[in-house]
C-alpha cells in the first residue's frame, strides 16, 4: 500500500486514463478524488472503484478554468478529510477545432485550447500550491507527453486521418517548463511537482498508425492505460520523496 491513507485530487479522473489512474490509486490504499467537468461520469467511475475498494474513490465536479470551482473543492475536502496530500493534473479540455492540420488551425482556436489546456493546469497547480504552502507540504504530478520534449514524427501519420496537434505540441512543451518553475518556486515549502510523459496510449487507432509507430518502440509499442500506473504510483509514493522538477517518460523507447 505505497499511498495508504493519501487523500490525491485526480482531474479529470472520470477519463480514459484518469478511471484508471484513480483505480490505482485506490487500489494502493489512497483516497482518489474523481474531479472531473462531467459529474455522471465521474460519479460512475467513483461506484466502479469503491465496488472493490471501499471507501477508497468519491466523486466531485471540478472546472479547472475556474478558480472558484478549485477552491471549492479544496474548502470541502479539507473539512472533509483535513487534508489533501497530492493533485494529479490530467484533464484534457480542448473545443471542437482541436486536431486539425496546422494549416486549419485559426488563430482563436489555438490561444483557446492553449487557455484551456495549459491555462487549466496553472490554475489547478497555482490554488493546490497555495493550500499546500499553508498545509505544510504536497506534491503535485502534471501529465506531460513524448511530444512536449521532441519533434513530431509526422511520418507515421502518413496516410491516416490523424495528425500530431500543434496546440498538443506547444501545450505539453509549456507543462514541462510550467513543472519546473513551480517547483523551483515552492522549494523549501515542502512541496515537489514532477511532470509525467506517457507515449502514445492505444485506443482504437487504425492499423497502419500503429504498425509505423511501433516500429519506434523496444517492445510493446503503444501503451495500455495501465502501463503508466506504475510510474505515476512512484511520483505519488513517498518513494520519490526527494524527486522534483523531473519528468518521466513512459514510452517504450519511441523518443529515442
Amino acid at each position: 500500500m505505497q499511498l495508504a491513507d493519501k487523500v490525491i485530487v485526480v482531474t479529470g479522473g472520470a477519463g480514459f486514463l484518469g478511471a484508471k489512474f484513480c483505480a490505482a490509486i485506490a487500489e494502493q490504499g489512497g483516497i482518489a478524488v474523481v474531479a472531473d467537468v462531467d459529474a455522471a461520469t465521474a460519479e460512475r467511475v467513483a461506484v466502479q472503484i469503491t465496488a472493490t475498494c471501499p471507501g477508497r474513490a468519491e466523486a466531485v465536479v471540478l472546472d479547472i478554468t475556474s478558480a472558484a470551482s478549485i477552491n471549492a473543492l479544496i474548502r470541502d475536502l479539507q473539512q472533509k478529510h483535513g487534508r489533501i496530500d497530492a493533485l494529479v493534473n490530467n484533464a484534457y479540455p480542448r473545443n471542437r477545432e482541436y486536431g486539425k492540420k496546422l494549416e486549419e488551425v485559426t488563430y482563436d482556436s489555438f490561444c483557446e485550447n492553449v487557455g484551456l489546456h495549459l491555462g487549466g493546469y496553472f490554475l489547478t497547480a497555482q490554488q493546490f500550491s497555495l493550500y499546500f504552502r499553508q498545509h505544510g507540504g504536497g506534491n503535485i504530478i502534471n501529465m506531460s507527453s513524448i511530444y512536449g520534449t521532441m519533434t513530431p514524427r509526422f511520418e507515421v501519420y502518413a496516410d491516416t486521418p490523424m495528425t500530431m496537434p500543434v496546440e498538443y505540441a506547444a501545450i505539453k512543451s509549456a507543462i514541462n517548463q510550467l513543472t519546473r518553475y513551480f517547483a523551483q518556486y515552492f522549494k523549501g515549502d515542502g512541496i515537489r511537482v514532477n511532470s509525467l510523459s506517457p507515449g502514445g496510449i492505444l485506443d482504437g487507432q487504425p492499423e497502419p498508425f500503429l504498425r509505423k509507430y511501433n516500429i519506434h518502440c523496444s517492445s510493446k509499442g503503444m501503451l495500455d492505460p495501465q502501463d503508466v500506473c506504475g510510474s505515476l504510483m512512484y511520483l505519488l509514493s513517498d518513494a520519490s520523496l526527494y524527486v522534483t522538477g523531473h519528468n518521466l517518460l513512459v514510452d517504450d523507447g519511441f523518443s529515442l
